[in-house]
């Protein structure tokens, strides 16, 4: 198998290396009965020969493109010496975001648990963004626990002599010649398009500079789990869909937030898999802007599903114009890939959304047996309060369904702040209140 990194894939690693930070995709299961500490200890071999059992080497040529290696993860779990009560679940799930996760020098993920006093369990799966979006995440967790292992093909770290890889990855080069003159055309044009956000993501961007480890935090983090046959049953009132609902919940937790445009709009910012079967790609995803009047949404979902309707309509005839300039990725200067982050946050303070939906049942059952709660999130490595008010703050929503719960967690920091659980909760629950659907709160998200 090709083990070349897809552009999309190098373009995450630059923008890693370029920021000095990067998203990290965390899975946290809550057990309320004994975990099984043999069951994750299989669960953690599997991931090792699956989508996640992988790091970046690097090309030998300074424009080169990057190449997949084999790496089979830590030795073993991460077993806390300690137990904690179920109050600090998340604070330890916050922890373990702090922690070195590196695609190309390891551990690009690691799995964590914490035993909790009076019994149970929380178990943590981190990993990096480079080595896979979402749903690449949940497949491996999928396939892992269901005991399903891979063969990716990858070679092993520096198996190929510098004279050799000098050789390819320059002959590699040449063949891609024609392909980055399409796509220095379509940069071009995407460029002219989008001059505005441009302009605006150069004052957002700044040289990434060394990060006081003493002061890196992690956003407020709210879970709520919510019955799956109450949802379904508002999505029907509502005439709605799944994704209709997740959404104006989103546009109206954001509402409340305060990220609203001059006009009172709320931009979620949607990913859009384009994954395919047998698809080895660590992220293999688009987007879309959807811009949502928050005002109304609670009693009808019929404008929002239009919208989104109407946007995947869009991507689906203009999506080739966001992709077209990917060639270029390997070119791309660290300086331009800082400026590229303003642009990709856009100048009115979207809120990150991502729904995956209903999940294959072994994905709730990492050592064998079912979590009484599951959640999933987006965090960020190595972040401080200062750049996160220097971006304008944050607001990101994921969204599961496994073990007839919805699960919804909502990540939030306001620049400036004040930033705490308690706020964040206050305003998830007059959301959810709104649609008149009870929720768990997770008790330490109170």
């Amino acid at each position: 198998m090709d083990n070349t990194l897809a552009y999309i894939d190098q373009g995450s690693f630059l923008g890693l290396r370029a920021l000095g930070r990067g998203p990290l995709p965390q899975f946290i299961w809550i057990y309320e009965h004994p975990v099984d500490l043999e069951g994750l200890r299989r669960f953690h071999r599997n991931l090792g020969s699956g989508l996640l059992g992988r790091r970046v080497e690097r090309s030998p040529l300074p424009f080169g493109r990057h190449h997949w290696v084999t790496w089979r993860g830590p030795a073993d779990i991460e077993l806390s010496a300690k137990m904690r009560p179920r109050s600090e679940v998340f604070a330890w799930a916050d922890e373990q975001l702090r922690l070195p996760i590196d695609p190309e020098y390891g551990p690009s993920w690691r799995l964590a648990v914490q035993l909790l006093t009076g019994g149970g369990a929380a178990v943590s799966l981190v990993t990096s963004h480079t080595v896979s979006d979402g749903l690449a995440f949940t497949q491996a967790v999928a396939e892992a626990a269901g005991g399903l292992t891979r063969d990716l093909g990858y070679p092993e770290p520096a198996s190929r002599p510098r004279s050799q890889a000098l050789r390819e990855d320059g002959l590699q080069m040449a063949r891609a010649v024609p392909e980055m003159a399409k796509a220095a055309a379509a940069a071009v044009r995407l460029a002219r398009n989008n001059k505005g956000e441009l302009n605006t993501s150069a004052v957002r961007s700044a040289p990434a500079a060394k990060v006081d480890d003493t002061k890196l935090v992690a956003a407020p983090m709210v879970a709520v789990f919510i019955d799956e046959r109450l949802w379904l049953e508002r999505v029907e009132a509502l005439g709605g869909t799944s994704n209709s609902l997740f959404a104006g919940i989103a546009a109206r937790i954001g509402q409340l937030v305060g990220r609203v445009d001059g006009n009172g709009m709320v931009k979620l910012s949607m990913p859009v898999s384009e994954r395919t079967e047998g698809d080895t790609r660590g992220n293999a995803l688009t987007g879309m802007m959807v811009t949502v009047d928050p005002r109304g949404v609670a009693t009808s979902l019929s404008g929002i599903r239009a919208e989104l309707k109407k946007n995947l309509a869009d991507l689906s005839e203009n999506g080739l114009d966001l992709l077209g300039p990917l060639a270029l990725t390997p070119l791309v200067p660290v300086r331009l890939a800082r400026r590229l982050e303003g642009m990709a946050l856009g100048s009115d303070a979207p809120v990150g959304c991502s729904n995956l939906g209903q999940v294959p049942a072994p994905v709730n059952r990492p050592d064998g047996t079912d979590a009484e709660f599951m959640i999933a999130r987006q965090g960020e490595s190595r972040i401080t309060a200062e750049i996160l008010d220097r971006l304008g703050g944050m607001l990101f929503l994921a969204s599961l369904r496994a073990n007839g719960k919805v699960s919804l967690s909502v990540t939030s920091w306001k620049a400036g702040g004040p930033n705490t659980r308690d706020e964040l909760a206050t305003w998830v629950r007059t959301a959810l209140d709104d649609f008149g659907l009870p929720a768990v709160f997770e008790p330490a998200s109170r």
